[in-house]
């Protein structure tokens, strides 16, 4: 059998590239909620311009770590989790602790975010709870009836949606241009170290990147002459990704920078923003911005709905070899309904606590331990025999993954030293 190099793989690659473009905005619309447009609008607010730079390297950091996680599925024919259990049992026991809490915290997170923007549409209609119980339902029918091509379909609607409004209305405020190009010099406004990290981190998803795999997986992409297909898909992927997230630093810097107007904490301050664009447009804008909130919000639902249940799926199979099921069949399977379960109907009850504070720090404790799990797992198994030679890490992707790694680490420490002890 004649051995494929690089050259001949991609020759293989179909010609029509841009029409399969699907799961990288998957993973990237999945993994930009509202709390990252919170985010990059308060950078903004704060900063101006200053911090532009900072989005775009997160954007790029994140490339680096789901082009490495399809890379590894494609190039290995397996998933993570076998090479995550490759490395001891001590990773399957992290991910249950971790998939178990996540997923209930999220779960009414994720409700939560989608309801706000339809609460601030209809004040005289259901309630934010019922709304946040309406969309958790609305995720799990649209992810328990449908496979993966209906999803990407779906995925791709929010994406429209939230380009059209959210670049729309920053070229609508009218960005200086001067101030957003010299932003892309890495500057660091006095006191801003912690945020600045925060932000770069931030950008663009956290376990839904080791979804990546899997959603490539589904689109029917096997063996690494995909993976120039999967290199195009993720960085076209995070370019739209970056385009979201600096025109919400500019809609920051503009409506809120200029006003001297600060934003609420939490995925509350994206209504602060409609209410400036109120003042400032008019109704009709502001209701466009509160639409691009929502596909901004329940694209995070599906997308983490279809995406962590993929990986469920997976861990259990590996954990109970007996329970293990074919990739064609992981959509259907008892562990992957059983987990959109969980993720839907348990975190309900947390819509009716203001602040279920053990839980939240107990999520944000290991939370802030997966991505420099995921980073630094990556850099050791795409540098080994795990790997063919020819499809390991090159000096880019190692420095990428290296430098990914430390970053998450130190903001898992900075997030362990502000629990009050």
């Amino acid at each position: 059998m004649p051995v494929m190099t690089k050259a001949s793989e991609e020759a293989q690659l179909p010609k029509a590239r841009w029409r399969l473009i699907g799961p990288g905005l998957v993973v990237a619309a999945t993994g930009v909620g509202a709390g990252d447009l919170v985010a990059t609008a308060v950078a903004g607010e704060r900063y101006g311009y200053t911090l532009v730079w900072a989005a775009v390297l997160g954007c790029l950091i994140k490339i680096s770590m789901a082009e490495a996680t399809g890379r590894w599925h494609l190039a290995t024919g397996s998933t993570i989790f076998d090479g995550w259990r490759s490395l001891g049992r001590w990773t399957m026991v992290y991910f249950a602790i971790y998939v178990a809490v996540w997923g209930f915290v999220y779960g009414a997170t994720a409700m939560s975010a989608s309801a706000m923007p339809l609460v601030a549409l209809w004040p005289e209609g259901p309630s934010l709870r019922t709304w946040g119980i309406i969309s958790g339902l609305l995720g799990l029918v649209c992810v328990w009836f449908n496979r993966y091509a209906v999803v990407e379909k779906l995925m791709m609607g929010f994406v429209g949606v939230m380009f059209v409004v959210v670049v729309g209305i920053a070229i609508r405020v009218g960005p200086d241009t001067a101030a957003l190009g010299a932003g892309l010099l890495p500057v660091l406004p006095d006191g801003s170290v912690l945020y600045t990290l925060g932000l770069i981190g931030g950008v663009g998803g956290t376990i839904t990147l080791a979804a990546y795999g899997y959603w490539v997986t589904a689109k029917g992409w096997t063996g690494p002459r995909w993976i120039p297909m999967m290199r195009l898909d993720n960085r076209v992927a995070y370019a739209t990704t970056g385009l979201f997230v600096v025109a919400m630093l500019v809609i920051g810097a503009e409506l809120l920078n200029a006003a001297d107007i600060a934003l609420a904490s939490g995925d509350r301050g994206l209504l602060d923003v409609g209410e400036v664009l109120e003042d400032r447009f008019g109704t009709a804008t502001a209701n466009l911005f509160l639409i691009g909130f929502f596909a901004a919000s329940f694209s995070s639902v599906i997308g983490v709905w279809h995406g962590v249940s993929l990986l469920f799926t997976d861990f259990v199979g590996h954990v109970r070899p007996d329970r293990a099921v074919a990739p064609e069949e992981r959509e259907t399977s008892r562990p992957f309904r059983a987990y959109l379960l969980w993720l839907t109907f348990p975190p309900m009850g947390l819509l009716w606590l203001d602040q279920p504070i053990g839980l939240v720090l107990t999520y944000g404790v290991i939370g802030a331990f997966f991505m420099p799990f995921l980073a630094l797992t990556l850099f050791w198994l795409l540098n080994t025999g795990r790997v063919t030679k020819e499809w390991r890490n090159g000096p880019i992707s190692n420095v990428m993954l290296l430098a990914s790694g430390i970053l998450f680490l130190i903001l898992c420490v900075e997030q362990i030293r502000d629990l009050p002890w």
